[in-house]
Order: structure tokens, then C-alpha cells, then sequence
């Protein structure tokens, strides 16, 4: 729309089956853009080459973390190298992160996300940093991008699926319940917690929740998954 694209790499972290599955996502707009949770060294050469496609890697505005896993940002050491970007991620994980890099590398480029969230400038548009903490980590966010309408999820709405199987939206939420649900009840930390989060998004327009693990989920098994969390005890 208008020049915004979202993008999501969903196949950057084979390692013979040793690692998780993980989603990359870039935002550009406006001859620039974000990464959110762009993941380790496993992922940092494709995610890196298919930013190129789109626009001069320093022109990238934002590394953007949900938590601060090494599935989400263990290749930041490479990021500062590469590019000029900033890197936001929630003020509790912003003096953990420089030791994914060399010393002085993320010096005054940290930018702390406050507990209540945040917008985010990327081009001409916003992306809002929505607090979920807890789910899973005690500093975590998800973002939300009012162009597209896609909630980008984190850990939340996480399905452990076979990795080819994660590239196209899943419109029932019932065929990835099996899936989801041992995950969810390890990883999340509260029905308490839930049920904030579930009042949280459901003031907002949403097509796609796109989580970092597994398939999208869009249509129906949106609402579908928003009140599934809701009960999860």
C-alpha cells in the first residue's frame, strides 16, 4: 500500500534440525525500513541480502527486538557492524544486549522502550510498540503496524510446526492447536496476564497476527486466537 511492504523470511534458520524455527520480518517504507527480531547468525546472511532488494543497508532505521533470546538478536554484533540503524528493545534488556556485541558497538545506539510501549518511526509510518510483558519474557513487546494491520506477535500465538508449513496463513486455528497449545502452557506465564493481553488487542483492527515461530494466522483464527488465549489457564 502506497509503497509500505511487509515482509516475512520464514526459512533462514535450517541447521539440520538443531535450531528452532524462526520468522525474520521487514517493514520499508519510504526508500527505508525495520527489521523486527531479526534473529541469530543462522539467519543474518539471506535476512541481510534480501534487505538489499529493497533498500541501501544504510538506510536502515531500525533493528527492532521483542525480548532479548538469542533467537531474537543474537546476530546484533553483526547488524552494528553493517548498518547505522538504531536498536529499540525494552528498557529492561537494554544493558544485556551490548554483550551480544564487541565493546562500544551499540554505544548511544540503544534505544530503551518504556514499560507502557511506544511508536516507532519507519518512513512515513509507525510502528506501536504494545506491551506484553510476561508473555514470555518480563520485558517483551509486540508491534503492531497500523498499514497493514498486522500485530507481530513474538512468543505469543507461537505454533512448533515443521518449517516448511510456515509460509502461508492459517485462516482455523483449530488445525494448529496441537502445535500451540504445550508451548503456550509452558511459556506463558498467566491466565491473569492472558486475559490483559487479550483486552489490550481487542481494541485494535487486526487482519494477521504473525508470530516469530510458526504460521501466521489471519481471517477468522484472529478473534478465534484472541479468545483462546483469553481462557488458557
Amino acid at each position: 500500500q502506497g509503497g509500505h511492504r511487509c515482509l516475512m523470511f520464514h526459512d533462514l534458520c535450517d541447521a539440520g534440525g538443531e535450531a528452532v524455527q524462526a520468522n525474520q520480518f521487514l517493514i520499508v517504507n519510504n526508500d527505508t525500513g525495520a527489521i523486527i527480531d531479526p534473529g541469530g547468525n543462522l539467519a543474518y546472511n539471506a535476512l541481510y541480502v534480501g534487505m538489499t532488494q529493497h533498500f541501501a543497508p544504510n538506510r536502515l532505521s531500525a533493528i527492532i527486538a521483542s525480548h532479548a533470546d538469542p533467537d531474537i538478536i543474537a546476530s546484533l554484533d553483526r547488524w552494528m557492524t553493517s548498518t547505522q540503524a538504531r536498536v529499540y528493545v525494552s528498557e529492561i534488556w537494554e544493558r544485556f544486549i551490548p554483550h551480544f556485541c564487541k565493546p562500544g558497538k551499540t554505544v548511544g545506539r540503544i534505544i530503551g522502550i518504556p514499560d507502557a510501549g511506544m511508536r516507532i518511526r519507519v518512513g512515513r509510518s509507525d510502528l506501536i510498540a504494545l506491551p506484553a510483558h510476561f508473555l514470555h519474557a518480563e520485558g517483551n513487546f509486540q508491534f503492531y503496524d497500523p498499514t497493514s494491520r498486522i500485530l507481530f506477535s513474538g512468543d505469543l500465538a507461537v505454533s512448533l510446526m515443521p518449517g516448511a508449513n510456515c509460509g502461508q496463513p492459517v485462516r482455523s486455528l483449530g488445525a494448529l492447536l496441537p502445535y500451540m497449545e504445550g508451548f503456550h502452557r509452558r511459556y506463558m506465564v498467566s491466565n491473569k496476564i492472558l486475559r490483559l493481553w487479550a483486552d489490550m488487542v481487542s481494541t485494535l483492527p487486526i487482519d494477521m497476527i504473525v508470530p516469530q515461530h510458526g504460521a501466521p494466522l489471519a481471517g477468522p483464527a484472529v478473534q478465534e486466537f484472541i479468545a483462546w488465549a483469553r481462557t488458557l489457564a
